[in-house]
Formats: C-alpha cells, sequence, structure tokens
C-alpha cells in the first residue's frame, strides 16, 4: 500500500512538472516581436519614413516600443550640430497606444512584421534592447546613410538571432542619390537641397545592406529574408504581415506645387540674360547684378566647402558643385565690383569664365549627378563674368 502511494505521489509530481514546464514555455512562447515600418511624413526629417521594434508580453501585460528615432530641437546648438554632422539621436521607449496614437493622428501607416524567433533569441533580443537602454548606452552620433533608425533596429535584431539572417530580393544599380531622390519626388526644393550638398560618393552603386538605411527597403528585405542556423536549419524571418495602422488616401503627402528650382533657376537665367545685354548695350555694367549672383553662390560655397572639408557627415565630398559654387566668389566680390563700375579688366572673370565653361561642357563626364537647375545658374555666372569682360575690353579700345 506504501509502494502504491510513492508511486502516486512520484507521478503527481512528475505531471506538476510537466505543467510547470508547459507553462513556462506557452509563457515564452506567447512573446510577440515585431518589425514596425512607418510611412514618410510632411516633414524634413520624416520623409524617409521610420522604423521601430515593438515587444508584446501578454502575460505581464506589456505592450512597448523601443524607437531609435528620437531627438529633440531644442538641444543646445542642434542646427549647428546637424551642419556639422554630430547631432545625437537615442532610443526611447513609450507604450504601443502612445506610439499608434501619434501616427494615427499624423495619418502615416504602420505596417507590423512578426519575427520568426525562438524563446531564447526573444529573450537575447529583449535582453539587448534593456541593455541599448541604459542611460550610458542609449545616446548614438546619427549618421543618415549608416547609423538610423533603420539600421539600429536591423543591427540589434541580427545580433539575437542564433545563426545569419539571409536577405533575398538584391536590388541593383542604386544609389545612395538614387533613393534619396525616390522619396523627396514630391519635394522639389528639399531634392535640389540635399542635391547641392551630396558629392559624387552619394552616385556609386551601394550594396542591398546599404540601402537599408530606408525604412522601407528594409521593410522589403526582411519581409524576403531567411534565417540559417548554426545547425543548418533555415526558416523565414517573418512569421506575417500585417498593416496596423492605414495610410491616408493619397499616399506619401506632398504634391509638387509653386516654382519649382527648375523653374526657379530658368527665370533666373532669363532676368540676368536680359539684363547683361540691356547693359551691353548702353555700355553699362549692372553691377548690382554680379552683388547679388556672386554674393549668393558665394554664401552657397561657403556651406558647400564647410560640410565637404569640416563636417561628419558622409556622401559630401568630393562635391564638383565647388567648380561653381566656391568662397572665392566672395573673397574677390569687392575688386568684381571696384573692377565692373570703372569697366576695367577683371582676371578673376576670365579665369571663373574658364571654369565655368569646362564645367558645362564636361557635364555629362563628371562622376557627379547634378540636379538640372544648376545648368542656368552656371550659366548666368558665366554670362557675367564674360559679359564683364567684353565691357571692359570695349571700355578700353
Amino acid at each position: 500500500m506504501k509502494v502504491l502511494r510513492c508511486i502516486l505521489l512520484l507521478a503527481l509530481l512528475l505531471n506538476a512538472r510537466v505543467m510547470f514546464s508547459t507553462s513556462v514555455v506557452n509563457q515564452k512562447d506567447s512573446i510577440r516581436i515585431s518589425l514596425l515600418t512607418c510611412a514618410p511624413g510632411d516633414e524634413v526629417y520624416s520623409l524617409f519614413g521610420h522604423t521601430a521594434i515593438r515587444y508584446q508580453d501578454p502575460q505581464q501585460k506589456l505592450d512597448i516600443v523601443f524607437n531609435y528615432g528620437m531627438f529633440s530641437f531644442k538641444t543646445p546648438h542642434f542646427l549647428w550640430r546637424f551642419i556639422k554632422g554630430e547631432t545625437d539621436y537615442e532610443l526611447g521607449v513609450n507604450s504601443y497606444q502612445d506610439f499608434a496614437s501619434e501616427y494615427i493622428y499624423l495619418e502615416r501607416g504602420v505596417n507590423e512584421q512578426i519575427l520568426n524567433l525562438t524563446s531564447d533569441e526573444k529573450n537575447k533580443l529583449f535582453q539587448l534592447l534593456q541593455e541599448n537602454y541604459r542611460p550610458q548606452n542609449r545616446v548614438y552620433r546619427y549618421n543618415y546613410f549608416f547609423d538610423n533608425c533603420a539600421t539600429r533596429p536591423r543591427d540589434i535584431i541580427e545580433e539575437s538571432i542564433n545563426g545569419k539572417i539571409h536577405y533575398q530580393n538584391q536590388i541593383s544599380s542604386k544609389s545612395f542619390r538614387d533613393i534619396v531622390h525616390e522619396y523627396t519626388a514630391n519635394y522639389p526644393w528639399t531634392r535640389f537641397g540635399i542635391d547641392l550638398c551630396l558629392g559624387s560618393q552619394a552616385d556609386l552603386p551601394i550594396t542591398l545592406r546599404q540601402q537599408m538605411f530606408a525604412p522601407l527597403y528594409l521593410q522589403r528585405s526582411f519581409e524576403s529574408a531567411v534565417i540559417k542556423t548554426n545547425n543548418n536549419y533555415s526558416k523565414k524571418l517573418i512569421l506575417s504581415t500585417q498593416n496596423i495602422i492605414p495610410e491616408r488616401e493619397d499616399g506619401i503627402a506632398g504634391k509638387v506645387a509653386g516654382v519649382t528650382p527648375w523653374q526657379a533657376s530658368l527665370i533666373l537665367f532669363i532676368l540676368v540674360t536680359s539684363i547683361t545685354i540691356y547693359g551691353l548695350k548702353k555700355r553699362k555694367s549692372m553691377w548690382g547684378v554680379d552683388l547679388i549672383l556672386f554674393l549668393s553662390a558665394g554664401i552657397i560655397g561657403c556651406i558647400l566647402t564647410f560640410l565637404a572639408n569640416f563636417s561628419e557627415h558622409p556622401t559630401v565630398s568630393p562635391n564638383y558643385l565647388l567648380f561653381v559654387f566656391h568662397p572665392f566668389h566672395i573673397i574677390a566680390l569687392p575688386f568684381i565690383i571696384y573692377k565692373s563700375i570703372k569697366q576695367q579688366k577683371c582676371l578673376y572673370h576670365i579665369l571663373n569664365s574658364v571654369v565655368l565653361t569646362l564645367f558645362i561642357l564636361l557635364w555629362a563626364l563628371i562622376p557627379q549627378r547634378f540636379d538640372l537647375a544648376v545648368l542656368p545658374l552656371a550659366l548666368s555666372l558665366l554670362i557675367r563674368s564674360a559679359s564683364n569682360y567684353i565691357l571692359a575690353y570695349n571700355h578700353n579700345k
């Protein structure tokens, strides 16, 4: 009888252990981690969309979002640090409800991709995110192509995998500038400004991994990615994808409206040409045009020179636009205006005419893509330099 009782007690203990083990496994399996990809917005900093990581634990009633895109315009010297490429972002954590409310209000769609992770991988990923959120770890130096709100989630997910992620969809012949143009197609002035700042390195072909700086490219790469574990077992990275916040009906915000950079530069070219022809006929220097034109080109040149030589921004050097816009326009400006008023020959105009002529003639051969609006601007500068030389030559005959 005692033996029977012992057998029954042992069976109950074993059953309880199995039930406890099953409960723990189920608790771990109920945890869900997903990649959130947010549609582009209207502001310059949101044009490329956004990426975040969602962590759900029903047992703990926990539903939070880890967001590597936190920054504040109120940070001391924010604009100066941004120009220098020294902008610091940080990892933030908030409830999914707050996160969703913001995107619903902004009418920016959000897609959710459930990650196909084991219990151990989920646990490791959560631990890594918690470690990243420590005050001493959460701040990082932002880099818009190589270290941003999309690359950070990708890297930390890869680190948690017991194996390696293999990305399937190879998209060839893409450059950083190509992708920037895709996202700024409806924002011509933003596109023009970015094009001025990006140098020739932005036109080099980039790898699939480098394309993932853009959240929507990361989403597409994850969709077809495969995990190959250390024991040669393969499985899809994404269990399922769903749209959890609908996007506005007109899709990406922003419409091409008003005067575009191309139209503005063409109008400027026509005005400069007309004034120059009038000045040549009347034998007047029209030095006021030179003051505005060369001063503006010089200011742009100072900005491009600073970005190319002193900032930490990637792909801004070398920039062949420095042959058109450069600080020498400002340095030589007093000399230019003085010679123009006196209608004397100016060596600067000769040198500038040669440089601009070569730039225009070699436009198609220069290993950098330029916005078409640059051409009328370069021609305007060339016309003013050439006309000043012609006027001085005729005056001294």
